[in-house]
């Protein structure tokens, strides 16, 4: 069967006016065009949809039966197209990411809140995990960007920004370590440590920063996720290392934060999306806003 839009097109404007010369009008073509459109669908179908003589138009049995089905079609077609034109325009659509949970908790609030200015019919889908989950996800495309942390080495993603964490220890005010401006890897080797567990990207850094020193951290604790390893430390289980974007460092009054002096302690980030594959016009400008968050940073 060979259908195209155009040919319903016409039969619909011909059944809405039952006139071939008005529907010829609001289609901007030559009644006779008209007229081989109708006359092809019906060839098509294999069956009559109008009655027409010199003085009127009326729709067959089947006409009145396949007019309301070839006008939803259309109203799909159309608000189908419609959507795609809004979003390459960079007007609509949704913009999905996994992030670090730092960055999620951090900084992309603000990129989302500003972007959102700009562009407010576009969604947001904010997927939070660690560095390798966040990777996975990507190449699996079930996100459009992700940012990520360590080395973003994968064969099915790339990468569209690099920058980098500052990692800070984080402690009780009242510490003997509080006192001082920047910390050393020297100076935790005696203090109880409660560190993220060894699937995040802050503890692969911790970890290679204290093996450069040939220095063992005194592990007190493991915990997953930020917020918890900072409820450990207000209880006094001892000093956690986290990224100085985190908002974690910055919400418990009680706690200070100091950065540790060493190059080691710097935690790479990326932005990355699935290799190959082209992003929604809004999401590279999202991606834009998050890489200079990223660079403020």
């Amino acid at each position: 069967m060979d259908l195209n839009l155009r040919q319903v097109r016409a039969f619909v404007a011909v059944a809405r006016l039952s006139s071939f010369t008005r529907a010829a009008e609001r289609l901007h073509v030559s009644q006779s065009a008209l007229t081989v459109q109708i006359r092809k669908l019906e060839e098509a179908l294999r069956c009559r949809l109008l009655d027409r003589n010199s003085r009127s138009v009326q729709l067959t049995r089947i006409g009145r039966e396949l007019l309301p089905r070839l006008q939803r079609t259309l109203e799909d077609v159309d608000s189908l197209v419609d959507d795609l034109w809004t979003q390459g325009a960079g007007r609509g659509g949704t913009v999905r990411i996994a992030s670090l949970p730092s960055f999620a908790a951090g900084r992309l609030p603000d990129a989302i809140l500003a972007f959102r200015r700009r562009h407010p019919a576009v969604g947001f889908v904010v997927r939070d995990a660690v560095a390798s989950r966040v990777m996975q996800l990507v190449a699996a495309e079930e996100v459009d960007v992700g940012i990520t942390g360590g080395g973003a080495t994968h064969p099915d993603v790339e990468v569209l920004h690099r920058g980098e964490d500052v990692l800070c220890a984080v402690m009780p005010r009242t510490h003997a370590l509080a006192r001082r401006r920047t910390l050393r890897a020297a100076d935790l080797v005696d203090v109880p440590l409660v560190l993220t567990d060894a699937a995040t990207s802050v503890r692969a850094v911790v970890d290679a920063a204290f093996r450069a020193q040939h220095r063992e951290p005194r592990v007190a604790c493991e915990a997953t996720y930020m917020m918890t390893a900072v409820a450990m430390v207000r209880a006094g289980l001892g000093i956690t290392i986290l990224p100085a974007t985190a908002r974690e460092v910055r919400v418990e009054r009680g706690l200070v934060s100091r950065p540790m002096a060493e190059a080691a302690f710097r935690r790479p980030i990326a932005i990355v999306k699935r290799k190959g594959r082209t992003l929604l016009p809004v999401a590279e400008e999202f991606v834009a806003i998050c890489s200079e968050a990223m660079d403020a940073a």
